[in-house]
């Protein structure tokens, strides 16, 4: 049997999650879906576009991200409510992501690429930059890539 793809698999959850009524998870699902689809449009030119898994998991590495920035601003404006909900969503779309890198296997990850690019000073901080983004690519988010840099 093939490997199922991001896109069958959020579409199996759907239907899972409009079976067991579970209103958040669907509501999650459905955004992330039409965040994909918004981005297949986007990419068309005239032919039909489907996005392969690492477009995919761009699209829902981005909408984890917005979460997250949701949730920074809720909390500044003691919107606890709001924080929930957008935690609730944060964790379903998190389940869908490669698992992140601890601090620890991340600065372990950056020095190993300095070293193997042989980077002694700041002046080589965007090309280690630029390696390290391709390497950890939705292991890691580039701000804490870049504070490890």
């Amino acid at each position: 049997m093939a490997k199922q793809t991001l896109k069958e698999r959020l579409a199996a959850d759907q239907d899972t999650a409009l079976r067991s009524r579970d209103e958040i998870r669907l509501r999650t699902i459905r955004s992330l879906r039409a965040a994909i689809q918004t981005q297949e449009i986007a990419a068309r030119k005239g032919t039909d576009v489907s996005l392969d898994d690492d477009a995919v998991l761009a699209v829902l590495t981005k909408q984890a991200k917005q979460r997250r920035d949701s949730i920074a601003q809720f909390e500044d404006a003691g919107r606890n409510d709001l924080v929930d909900n957008e935690q609730a969503e944060l964790d379903i779309i998190e389940g869908y992501l490669p698992r992140q890198l601890s601090d620890t296997e991340l600065e372990t990850e950056v020095k190993a690429l300095i070293a193997e690019l042989g980077v002694s000073d700041m002046s080589g901080m965007g090309r280690v930059m630029g390696q390290a983004m391709g390497r950890l690519k939705g292991r890691a988010d580039g701000k804490r890539v870049q504070a490890a840099v």
